[in-house]
Order: C-alpha cells, then structure tokens, then sequence
C-alpha cells in the first residue's frame, strides 16, 4: 500500500477535508501517479453538491497531471518516471472498446461515475481509520498526491510544459475542443454558436477557430469571460444577462440562425435557447451536464418542419491516447492558448479554488500538490 494525502469529500453539501489516506497497490493493468497538479472540474463540484451521483465517502478529482511512480506487470502503454495526463477510463474488452469508441463503453459508468470501486467491487481507497473510500472517480480519484489509474486512462505527455496548463486536457478541452472537432464539424461558412463560456465552451471556442467556421458566437452571463472568449476566437459575444439570446443570434445571422450549437453550460434555459436559435437541419451538441433527471420538453412539430438534431457528447467523442497529444501539441504551438483559463492554488486552498469556480470568478482553478 502506499500513503497519500487526499482532499475527501465525505457527504453531499460539506466542505472537503484534507485528510491521510490509504492506496492500494497497482494491480497488474493499473498505475499509480504521483500527482503534480490536478484541476476542478464542474463534475467534481456537482458530485460534493448531491446533484450527480456518486457514492460518499470518496476521493473525487478527474484532471490529473503527474509522474508514474509504479506500474503493474502487464502494463504497455507507460512506464515508471514518465510524465502522464489522466482521463477517463474504459475496460478495452467490450464491442464499443475494440471498436475504439471507449466514451461509449459498456462500462463506463461504473469505471468513471457511479462505481467508486474496481469492476469486481473491490476497495482501491481506505483512510487512516482503515474504512474504505470511494476512488477510482473517472478512473482516477486526483483530488490526492497520489492516485491509482488504469493503463488505459494515462496518456503521456512532454515534460517541458507546465503542469497547470496540461491539466484541463484530461476533461474539459478534450471535452469542448473534442465537440467541435470529432462532433459537430462546422462547414466552411457555417456559424457555431457556444452556450456556455466555461472551460468546456471556451475550449469549442478555441478550436472552431481552427475550422473553417466563418462566425463564431460566445453566449454567457459574464461580461468578463465574454471578453476572454473574444480573446480566444469568437467573432461575436451575447451577454445573455442583457440580451435575448435567440433574438441577438437571428439579427446576427439574417435570421437564419445556427449551423451548429453547443450547450457547455449545464443550463436547462440555455439548453432550450440553443435548441431555438438553430438553423433548419442544424445540429446542437449537448455537453452541459444538468442535475440527474433533467428533461426537456421538445415541441414535435417544430422538430419535423426544422429537423435539428441534437446529440449528447461525452469527452468529446474522443479517443484519448490519439486525440490528447494532437491537443497538446497545438497548445505547444500556441494555436490551443489553453494556459489562458487556469488560475493556480495550493492544494490545500481546494475550498478557496471551488468557490471561485462555483462563483465564476476563474474559469479553471488547478490546485498545485506541491503547494
């Protein structure tokens, strides 16, 4: 076993405690890392709020960054002392897997959200009173200075770049920039319009100005990261505080309204404005992920004259061991500015971090393990 410190989230609603836990050791397709730096993800603080589900006690955190301290002994895919980026995990064994379409993985839930444990139940996390914990959070539980991964969610990554910039890989960019670019593929001369200016919609941003897409939308409630999201790429903004989001996209587009739309806010307002502000046969991706059990109500009607369609997105459709790399390196290039999001804090400021993620005052605080 080894020993870490860890930042425990023990029921819904409470403060996260920095607490000394207990890791087993890598079984034979498993990966402990030592952690550099880890970000906080929308998912992290929904979980600690009761809104999505995951069992408590446990060890949330799923954008992870570090060094493999040790491997078990059927590992292939990294070895101890190289640098690695976490991301959500995936058995490799189902229809899905082979077919490489891991977000789509029979398993998936069990290994990244509702599980807590390995697939055969069993504990990877215990505290110093030795009572188990719930881990293996999207594969990973990074909330900690060590967490064990599995070979198939570590991706290896350059030494030379920072560590709070690698972050937002492993979730949020691979989320947004994977919408765009693996999803909703905008067409020369389309619009996209981004609902949500957030580390996910800010990462669409970023990479629809590498596609052909002539205009570019930013909708959010923020002035400030409105004014990022121009930085970034976007062509035009929408303070939605101000404006009729609908209203501002049809004047802005002649009336013909959206090629494409992402949802990266988690809104269900929004959500239903992205839905209305389509062009006929647009297409919305929905990545915002609401409280369990959200619906929207769809007008059939207007879903036959209009014919959107509108389709979930998880980590943006991506395969991480190809996607991932080709990310970073467009962010070593300086066409992915990714760096631009990321405020660091010491990792036991995790609270400070969370609240000025929930307040928006930071688009994505990393916590920094070496203080």
């Amino acid at each position: 076993m080894a020993t870490a410190t860890a930042a425990v989230a023990r029921s819904a609603g409470q403060a996260f405690g920095i607490e000394r836990i207990q890791l087993d050791a890598p079984r034979p397709h498993e990966v402990l890392v030592e952690l550099e730096a880890v970000g906080i993800c929308h998912t992290d603080l929904s979980v600690r709020a009761g809104h999505t589900p995951f069992p408590l006690p446990g060890v949330l955190g799923h954008e992870g960054v570090g060094t493999v301290a040790a491997v078990g002994d059927a590992v292939t895919s990294t070895t101890r002392g190289e640098r690695v980026l976490l991301s959500f995990d995936s058995c490799g064994a189902c229809r899905a897997c082979r077919e490489l379409r891991p977000v789509q993985c029979l398993h998936w839930q069990a290994l990244n959200l509702f599980g807590g444990r390995r697939l055969d139940g069993s504990a990877v996390l215990w505290d110093d009173t030795g009572r188990s914990l719930h881990g293996k959070f999207f594969g990973q539980s990074s909330f900690a200075t060590l967490a064990l991964a599995s070979d198939r969610n570590v991706v290896p990554v350059p030494k030379d770049l920072p560590a709070e910039a690698l972050t937002p890989f492993g979730c949020g960019v691979q989320t947004g920039a994977g919408a765009v670019l693996n999803v909703l593929c905008p067409e020369p001369g389309h619009t996209l319009a981004v609902f949500g200016a957030g580390g996910v919609g800010l990462a669409a941003v970023m990479a629809a100005r590498l596609t052909a897409a002539t205009r570019i939308i930013a909708v959010d409630l923020h002035p400030a990261r409105l004014e990022l999201a121009r930085e970034l790429g976007a062509t035009d903004t929408v303070d939605a505080h101000e404006q009729d989001a609908v209203a501002a996209i049809e004047e802005l587009t002649d009336g013909h309204g959206a090629d494409r739309a992402l949802e990266a806010s988690g809104a269900l307002p929004a959500l239903r404005q992205a839905v209305t502000a389509l062009a006929v046969g647009g297409v919305l991706g929905v990545a915002g992920a609401p409280p369990q059990g959200t619906e929207l109500g769809i007008d059939i009607p207007q879903l036959l004259d209009r014919g959107p369609r509108i389709v979930g997105i998880n980590q943006g459709a991506s395969l991480p061991q190809r996607f991932l790399p080709a990310l970073v390196e467009l962010f070593r290039t300086g066409r992915l500015p990714v760096d631009k999001l990321v405020r660091g804090y010491p990792f036991d400021q995790i609270e400070r971090a969370a609240e000025d993620a929930l307040s928006g005052a930071v688009v994505k605080p990393v916590l920094q393990m070496s203080g």
